[in-house]
């Protein structure tokens, strides 16, 4: 997926990079400095489904809409920021489609205003292709 290597080559400190589809919870895509065991990833995708359609972060979402008046089926997280002790995760929809989450991971000491500059740049891109 040319999203990915893209990410992974133009976000500064970038370690990994990688797609997830959220309909089904499995990973697209990934490009990785290091190599990581399948188990590892596929927990990664879970992860990343649970961040963005967990039950509790569905729930929220459905409290907001119904006290805002919206019926749109549209999700209202769109970027989560995560960090450990020594990484920096970024987690963003894309805007094309819904359904596909890319995610970066980049050391700790990263410009988190560059990470985010650099990452919504190549997502852009291609979500008009």
């Amino acid at each position: 997926m040319g999203l990915v290597k893209n990410l992974r080559q133009e976000v500064p400190d970038c370690l990994a990079a990688g797609a997830v589809d959220m309909s089904t919870g499995m990973l697209l895509s990934v490009d990785t400095v290091d190599s990581h065991p399948p188990e590892v990833l596929d927990l990664l995708a879970a992860a990343t489904l649970d961040l963005f359609q967990g039950r509790t972060v569905v729930m929220i979402e459905d409290v907001f809409k119904e006290r805002r008046g919206v019926t749109s089926d549209a999700h209202y997280f769109q970027e989560i920021l995560v960090n450990s002790d020594n990484l920096t995760h970024l987690f963003m929809r894309i805007n094309l489609n819904e359904d596909v989450v890319a995610v970066v991971v980049c050391r700790r000491s990263v410009n988190v205003g560059m990470l985010f500059a650099q990452a919504r740049r190549v997502v852009k891109e291609h979500s008009t292709l």
